[in-house]
């Protein structure tokens, strides 16, 4: 997922619903055919579009960040929005199956490109009944540390391949120089803004449909639903920070209790995760203009 395509590709549908079936994708996009299907792909990997039936539609939360004409951040400006894409892809499944077991299902910091794959393959033998070649799990493992690692070497790497996806800002998977090895391991994250990371808490209580949830449910992912600790790579320090940065930020709808040794976190009032990104780019935006002022 390059940078660019998500936002051309959102403009691109709000101009022809059927863009992405169109003789006319490659000229409108100016990118090939298989890069056309890569925008498409992400698109809907990303949740800011959706296939309900044909032609495809834009979501309410790709309207509301990517909209032309009145979305909060139809250029991919702000970081916020490229944390919540991580998200929205590393909490879904069904379309980005690889990224949702790295994220949540595979737990160790330093490993190998080898490692990953053979991980990968124990778990589509243990959970599908589809027979998977090496050479997909081996592209698709490929595909995640592209996606996530910043690129370095261009004398290997032509620069038309070498263009870096936003994903690889975010400091969640590195190489470690001089070795065949990468990490992932669980930090602060003090640069997690406290939007999607508040999206993140909400999207996990609306799945339980419960009004209290155990930070450990939070933090550790139960393989069927996605957990902002795992996701975001939060260590146990960072994770109760960043909730108590959200009780903060959203007085009066959460609060965390400590009880037998246990904390919980309280959902005390509905706010949806949509109306909490709303919030902060409008809190955001309001910022930004009494600067210039």
């Amino acid at each position: 997922m390059r940078f660019g395509w998500i936002t051309k590709g959102f403009k691109a549908l709000g101009h022809d619903a059927g863009i992405f079936e169109s003789d006319n994708a490659t000229v409108t996009l100016g990118v090939g055919k298989n890069m056309v299907n890569a925008i498409r792909y992400w698109l809907i990997a990303s949740q800011v579009i959706e296939s309900v039936g044909q032609p495809l539609v834009m979501t309410p939360l790709g309207k509301l960040i990517f909209n032309a004409k009145d979305g909060h951040d139809p250029f991919l400006e702000d970081d916020a929005t490229i944390w919540l894409l991580h998200w929205l892809i590393a909490s879904n499944p069904k379309e980005a199956t690889t990224f949702f077991w790295f994220f949540n299902r595979f737990h160790k910091p330093e490993f190998t490109q080898v490692e990953l794959i053979d991980a990968l393959r124990d778990f589509v033998r243990e959970n599908t009944s589809a027979k998977t070649s090496d050479n997909t799990l081996k592209s698709d493992i490929t595909l995640l540390l592209r996606m996530y690692q910043s690129t370095i070497d261009f004398k290997s790497i032509p620069i038309e391949e070498g263009l870096d996806s936003p994903l690889s800002l975010l400091g969640l998977i590195n190489n470690l120089e001089s070795s065949k090895y990468h990490e992932s391991k669980l930090e602060n994250r003090w640069n997690l803004p406290v939007a999607p990371f508040s999206y993140a808490v909400l999207e996990v209580f609306q799945s339980t449909q419960l009004s209290s949830l155990p930070v450990e449910h939070l933090m550790i992912s139960d393989g069927i639903c996605a957990a902002p600790g795992t996701v975001f790579r939060l260590n146990e320090e960072g994770l109760i920070a960043k909730m108590e940065e959200m009780i903060s930020w959203l007085p009066g709808y959460f609060e965390l209790r400590e009880s037998a040794g246990i904390h919980q976190l309280y959902k005390l009032k509905d706010i949806t995760p949509l109306e909490v990104l709303d919030k902060y780019y409008r809190d955001y935006q309001n910022s930004r203009l009494e600067l210039t002022a």
